[in-house]
């Protein structure tokens, strides 16, 4: 089935990589994207897309191409409805929103409804496209919010917050049913989002504390106390790795440098992971070096945090 997203302007890419996850991305503009996805239920995985909707059509950015595709369209329906329009900053359509609309109101056929719609049919203009949709649904970003590492019962500072981990997980493109491996787990915020969508996980950490926190966060789920460099886990049996590997001088390592401590869980990723599977590295400083010595570097990806702290997310096969 044909998709339209409407997607979260956090980020200039990951929005878009993320979709990979659910289906073949055929199309994008500025928060906005077009993919084959083969269940569209699958979608509700995504933490950094607003709106899910079935693909309809696209057209120039302009009241009278707007017009002509929703005759074309013919959209008959017997459920009220509401048309909505999102503009994106830097769309070329001229025409006010609220006109566009009303056109939506005016040439599909059926009971209007703005208050209480059954179906809502939503335009999106982006650049030098006007894409248009039914909805199917909204992602419930209220979930990640409720699962904010506040609320936890075991707390540490700087820990990633929900949305991003679980765009890590999808960046993996690992698949319910699947085992994600986590080798620097901490407080288990990546894993967390993993196990929301039905998957498989599996953590370790070299921090007692950590793993003890782990524990209360995830009781029941699999973590163990291991060195990143030599865990205890055969070759070739994981599907996913998924990790933020640590920074700074208050990390507990027992490797002799941090430079040491990244080239040697890499290669023990390497290692343990399924041939032809991904890993999600999150790192503070550029490895792509390290990494390029055990792995193809598929995607590079930066997100600045604040004025001293910026996030390189390498996706590696």
């Amino acid at each position: 089935m044909k998709l339209l997203f409407e997607l979260s302007g956090e980020h200039p890419d990951l929005p878009v990589a993320e979709l990979e996850c659910v289906g073949r991305v055929l199309d994008t503009r500025a928060q906005v994207a077009v993919a084959e996805c083969p269940d569209p239920q699958i979608a509700g995985r995504l933490a950094l897309t607003h709106v899910v909707m079935e693909y309809l059509g696209e057209c120039e950015p302009s009241m009278e191409a707007f017009a002509a595709l929703l005759a074309d369209l013919a959209i008959t329906t017997t459920k009220p409805f509401a048309g909505r329009v999102k503009k994106v900053q830097g769309s070329r359509m001229e025409a006010p929103q609220l006109d566009l609309e009303r056109l939506i109101g005016s040439l599909i056929t059926g009971p209007v409804s703005l208050r209480r719609p059954v179906e809502e049919y939503r335009a999106v203009a982006s650049e030098d496209r006007c894409y248009f949709g039914r909805v199917l649904f909204r992602i419930d970003r209220g979930g990640f919010d409720f699962r904010n590492p506040m609320r936890r019962p075991f707390f540490h500072p700087g820990v990633m917050m929900p949305r991003m981990a679980r765009a890590l997980v999808n960046l993996s493109l690992i698949q319910p049913g699947e085992r994600v491996f986590d080798p620097f787990c901490g407080t288990g915020g990546i894993l967390l989002e993993a196990r929301e969508i039905g998957i498989r996980i599996l953590g370790s950490d070299f921090d007692p504390a950590m793993v003890a926190g782990y524990r209360q966060n995830l009781p029941g789920s699999d973590v163990m106390i291991a060195d990143a460099t030599a865990v205890p886990i055969c070759d070739h049996t994981l599907d996913a790795v998924v990790t933020d590997l640590p920074y700074g001088q208050s990390v507990r390592i027992r490797a002799e440098s941090m430079d040491d401590l990244y080239e040697g869980s890499l290669a023990e990723i390497r290692r343990i992971l399924r041939p032809g599977r991904r890993a999600v590295i999150v790192t503070h400083r550029d490895i792509t070096d390290i990494a390029a010595r055990h792995f193809t570097v598929l995607q590079a990806h930066e997100q600045r945090v604040h004025k001293s702290l910026t996030r390189r997310i390498l996706v590696l096969s």
